[in-house]
């Protein structure tokens, strides 16, 4: 590696992706947290499971509908300024959900929770297109996507102890979680603007030839990529194979968020006090965040996508329906960690495979349309799995539906796998011929 590269890459990524990291952390904790809080909340409020359950789900509804406006606004604004606003107002408006009287403002608040947090995760995205060349950036997103496991792995065990302080200051144990957990994003959003460069020409940490070298390098690539009017945006958002992916991702993000926001009252039925269901919950979730990072690596080392999207996949389905047939808790945890192993090692396989599905053409397009309608199901499970649950006593219905519709998810990849084997067929047969001829 030339030495100019090994400087530059070494400044750029010890001054950003550790914060970048934490801040996810924080975000994604401040997003879920109200799983937890739903342990003494909902009592205390009178919430039926539905009204948790749709209240938890409609933060992806602002979500959805500001993620793109978000991402034109930091372009326009800069990253800097804009991923900062987005932080402190997702800490005040976290913050504020200890205050909700009812089911109104609970609901308001959490769509509002989605609109102040959209574009965070796709905006650092966008931002380090500005920092980091594409070669480093697969482990930049890797450590980014690990940071939502590691998130509940920190957040179930504080959590849990904040909802055993209740009394504290005059307020219940879940106002003060809410309160406490939402600091974090408060000083963060501080940090963040004192640190990021929205380009590298701002970059006064990096030596002449450090951002000279980085800039030249950053600029080939946004000349090689194609433009997106080429093709249109509709047009691309209209095929099948990006729909397909999309309602694939939809059954992975499915899981995921039917673990995060009804494990913690999944793990409480185990008859543990408050902190003893931090801990525990977090259990599934260091599986998870180990998974991730095993099998992503794994996978890079063979060389290999469909067998390690695959397995994965089955074992979350496993994992999530076969805890919801067995009465002993010991045997019902393991279930959940080989679960949670399960989607959390397949969610960066899947975006390892979509660019080689999708092709450069429908790259960037693509990716935005399956991220927006795959995380929709963060609507829909909680909800789907809070009415099942005042329908029958048991989230165990809910989580049966998700395990289905992973099944769904499961074929949908097993045939986009051998449409993607069948259309590189011609390719490698001409490839072969080729050779044969030189």
């Amino acid at each position: 590696m030339d030495d100019v590269e090994s400087r530059t890459m070494r400044k750029v990524l010890r001054r950003f992706v550790p914060l970048l990291v934490v801040c996810f952390v924080v975000s994604f904790l401040d997003r879920v947290n109200v799983g937890f809080a739903a342990l003494t909340m909902s009592q205390d409020l009178g919430f039926s499971y539905t009204v948790f359950g749709l209240g938890a789900g409609l933060f992806f509804i602002g979500y959805f509908f500001f993620e793109v406006p978000s991402n034109l606004a930091l372009e326009r604004y800069g990253a800097r300024r804009w991923i900062a606003r987005i932080m402190l107002t997702w800490g005040v408006i976290s913050a504020a959900t200890a205050f909700v009287v009812g089911e109104r403002s609970f609901y308001a608040v959490r769509i509002l929770l989605g609109v102040a947090e959209a574009g965070f995760f796709p905006g650092v995205i966008l931002f380090l297109t500005y920092w980091v060349p594409a070669a480093y950036r697969g482990r930049v997103v890797g450590a980014f996507m690990a940071a939502m496991p590691f998130a509940s792995v920190i957040g179930g065990p504080v959590s849990g102890w904040l909802l055993g302080l209740g009394g504290v200051m005059g307020l219940k144990g879940w106002q003060l979680m809410f309160i406490v957990e939402a600091v974090p994003s408060l000083i963060l959003a501080v940090v963040v603007l004192k640190v990021l460069r929205d380009r590298p020409v701002q970059a006064e940490w990096l030596d002449h030839d450090e951002r000279q070298w980085l800039a030249r390098t950053l600029e080939f690539e946004r000349q090689q990529r194609v433009p997106v009017n080429e093709h249109g945006f509709w047009n691309i958002a209209r095929r099948p194979i990006v729909l397909l992916l999309a309602a694939a991702y939809f059954g992975l993000v499915a899981f995921n968020f039917g673990l995060s926001f009804f494990l913690p009252q999944i793990v409480r039925g185990f008859h543990l006090s408050l902190l003893e269901t931090g801990f525990v919950a977090a259990l599934p979730f260091a599986v998870g965040g180990f998974g991730m990072i095993w099998w992503g690596k794994r996978s890079d080392r063979r060389n290999e996508r469909r067998f390690h999207q695959l397995l994965p996949v089955a074992l979350a389905i496993i994992g999530l329906g076969g805890s919801t047939l067995v009465a002993y808790p010991p045997v019902e945890l393991a279930l959940l960690c080989v679960a949670a192993f399960g989607v959390y090692a397949a969610l960066p396989i899947f975006w390892a495979l979509v660019p080689g599905l999708l092709g450069p053409a429908m790259a960037a397009v693509g990716f935005a349309v399956i991220n927006s309608l795959g995380n929709l199901s963060g609507f829909a499970a909680p909800f789907v799995v809070g009415a099942i649950k005042d329908a029958t006593g048991s989230t165990a219905g809910g989580m049966q539906l998700i395990a289905m519709y992973g099944c769904i998810a499961f074929v949908i990849l097993v045939w986009l796998g051998r449409y993607h084997q069948r259309a590189a067929e011609p390719h490698e047969g001409a490839a072969r011929v080729g050779e044969a001829r030189g």
